[in-house]
């Protein structure tokens, strides 16, 4: 049964069975993930038969985001063991950001949120994860919270905004410039 009822009064539970309201900074946090995961995932779609390497390394992004997801929602030690991401997730991250860098032309002004519909996906995708971005930092004013996971979203957006810039690029389109 997909529903519980347990939610009905604005509560909801976090991993380990503490009960807050659905207004709670984490669960802010955890939920503008989650909304960044589907945005990851609609991009990842829309750019499958066009770029198949970089799908797939979305399609890894949506895992981490996932573990993210799960790290955020849990307040305190559990008796089990939990997924941490990956120890070079941010190393391979930047890694495929210098790389696309490499092969664009010099970022000379503001980009405007377009080019293509995929680029424009990228943008979306990336806005909100400057959001997620801020909702964790909100929650670390009020507890802790691992700094890879910071570094993790932080460049995830420089990497959704590279990765529009050439998607634009690489489909023969322009790139919409701030003048």
């Amino acid at each position: 049964m997909i529903y519980t009822k347990t939610g009905d009064k604005g509560t909801t539970s976090l991993v380990g069975g503490t009960r807050v309201s659905k207004c709670d900074i984490r669960v802010e946090a955890y939920g503008t993930v989650d909304e960044l995961n589907s945005h990851v995932g609609l991009l990842a779609e829309m750019i499958k038969g066009i770029d198949p390497e970089h799908y797939t390394y979305l399609k890894t992004i949506q895992n981490n985001l996932f573990i993210v997801q799960t790290l955020l929602a849990t307040e305190k030690e559990l008796p089990y063991e939990l997924p941490n991401l990956p120890a070079n997730a941010v190393a391979e991250m930047e890694q495929a950001i210098d790389t696309l860098q490499s092969a664009l032309p010099p970022f000379r002004c503001f980009v405007i949120p377009g080019g293509n519909i995929q680029s424009a996906q990228c943008h979306v995708a990336r806005t909100v994860c400057r959001r997620a971005e801020r909702c964790i930092v909100a929650l670390t004013l009020q507890a802790p919270v691992d700094d890879e996971i910071c570094r993790y979203i932080n460049r995830l957006s420089d990497y959704l905004f590279i990765l529009s810039r050439h998607l634009v690029i690489a489909q023969g389109d322009e790139e919409s410039l701030y003048k």
